[in-house]
């Protein structure tokens, strides 16, 4: 069973053979690298500057020609990252690769300090890094602007996501956005990370940030190279670097200031929230224990599906997942339902919808 809002017209998803249950959903996700139809598309680097001297870099994907003239007006998509992740992530590229097909732009972000940014970067993203994104989307270019912005985030992408549209209300430019497999609780997806079970998941993410936090480029004093070599856990390194370096004591303390769950009320324009409730890294409890109906603007869009693994969604009917499927139709609904197209000039555009769940 699928839950979703009314109105959301979305197939039910299936599992894919061979990718039965949680864990190999994830694995596949890595292991299946189709290349996306970035082909028939015009990619140009940008760069992005952010305060204390930081550059974040980001790849523009524009269709070709001939797909632009069948959709014109599309609002610019912003496509975020998980952890470990950058800009060429095998599901960043799909989804870029559906957008095109269908006309709309793309930017592929790597946040700060990620891939492609690391040498343009001293610090390192977070959980906490929606203010990195908030100075990102006010300078961005007016011309790939002026049709509106809408915003995707994977995993810890998603969870910064949603970070920054509760604190940003109705203030945000942005006119829709989702987000995929997001840790929602930080303590709890830590913990969940921490188990026996999950050992091989928490070396491959651990050793991948660290490697990314000590990587050339990166601006470290003596003391936090040392806590990030010292560390042997996400935790142990959220406790010892993350957490003093964004200002908080401690790890349970960054885990509770940032997890999204405490921004979801603020959420004020159309944002769809799709996870997995058999996800072996981010807790299934921490979303079907939310009280969606919180949400002030009823504008939050919870569809939860009891197989699909973490940032998986390998179904039946092809080999698009079915979350880039779920994400295309919301942002194809939500354009139609409110003229998410080019504003008329001098007028500003909708900033979504707020229909009752």
């Amino acid at each position: 069973m699928t839950t979703a809002r009314p109105g959301l017209r979305l197939p039910p998803f299936t599992q894919r053979f061979p990718w039965w249950g949680g864990d190999l959903q994830t694995i596949a996700t890595a292991l299946i690298d189709t290349p996306s139809s970035l082909a028939p598309a015009t990619s140009e680097r940008l760069h992005i500057a952010l305060s204390g001297g930081d550059t974040m870099l980001a790849m523009l994907d524009r269709p070709a020609a001939a797909q632009a003239t069948q959709e014109p007006g599309l609002p610019l998509v912003l496509l975020l990252h998980g952890v470990p992740g950058s800009e060429d992530s095998p599901y960043i590229r799909r989804m870029s690769g559906h957008l095109l097909d269908k006309g709309w732009r793309v930017l592929r972000l790597n946040m700060r300090g990620a891939g492609p940014s690391r040498t343009t970067c001293g610090g390192q993203y977070s959980a906490a890094s929606s203010r990195d994104l908030a100075e990102l989307i006010g300078r961005l270019p007016p011309d790939l602007t002026a049709s509106g912005i809408a915003a995707v985030g994977y995993s810890v992408g998603g969870a910064i996501l949603l970070k920054y549209l509760g604190e940003e209300g109705s203030r945000t430019p942005l006119v829709a956005a989702a987000s995929i497999s997001a840790p929602i609780d930080l303590l709890g997806t830590s913990l969940s990370l921490l188990r026996f079970r999950n050992r091989l998941y928490h070396r491959h993410v651990f050793d991948a940030v660290r490697r990314e936090a000590l990587a050339d480029g990166a601006v470290l004093t003596p003391g936090e190279r040392r806590n990030i070599t010292a560390a042997r856990t996400l935790y142990e390194y959220d406790d010892l670097f993350t957490a003093p370096r964004n200002g908080f004591s401690g790890a349970e303390d960054y885990y509770f200031q940032c997890s999204a769950l405490n921004f979801l009320p603020g959420i004020g324009i159309p944002t769809l929230v799709l996870a997995s409730l058999d996800d072996p890294w981010v807790p299934g409890g921490a979303y079907s224990g939310h009280h969606w109906g919180s949400n002030k603007s009823l504008s939050l869009i919870p569809v939860l599906t009891p197989r699909g693994g973490h940032v998986g969604f390998h179904g039946t009917g092809g080999y698009k997942p079915w979350s880039d499927l779920a994400v295309m139709t919301f942002l194809e609904e939500a354009r139609r339902d409110e003229g998410l197209a080019r504003p008329a000039p001098g007028r500003p555009g909708k900033k979504g919808w707020n229909s009752p769940q």
